[in-house]
């Protein structure tokens, strides 16, 4: 696996958290989307959009899949903090540390609780 950090999906994390476009305090198990939902979004947005909502991407597996995207930090709506927590500790745990530092630095701009 060729994990690196995409920086669509980064870009457009800081600009929803400057639009004020995130949820400060939720369970990221129950935040993040279903595969249908994911599915539906695609189906209305493409494989670019949905791309956005992931910190990371496979680059050996290709373009239009949903398994190319890593890291997902938000509900396809807005950016939950418990989302960016959650890929901040995968990326640590799996030593991914450009996806690690660009989740830190999203946590940075986002407020600690409601």
């Amino acid at each position: 696996m060729a994990i690196k950090a995409n920086p669509a999906g980064i870009d457009y994390a800081k600009e929803l958290i400057q639009k004020n476009e995130y949820v400060k305090d939720s369970d990221w198990g129950e935040a993040q989307p279903s595969r249908e939902r994911e599915n539906n979004f695609i189906d209305r947005n493409g494989y670019e959009e949905f791309g956005k909502w992931h910190l990371a991407i496979d680059t050996e597996v290709g373009e239009g899949t949903k398994s190319r995207y890593k890291f997902p930090y938000g509900d396809l709506q807005k950016v939950h903090r418990s989302g960016v927590i959650a890929a901040k500790q995968r990326a640590a745990e799996w030593d991914h540390t450009d996806v690690l530092e660009a989740a830190d630095s999203l946590l940075g701009c986002l407020p600690d609780s409601n």
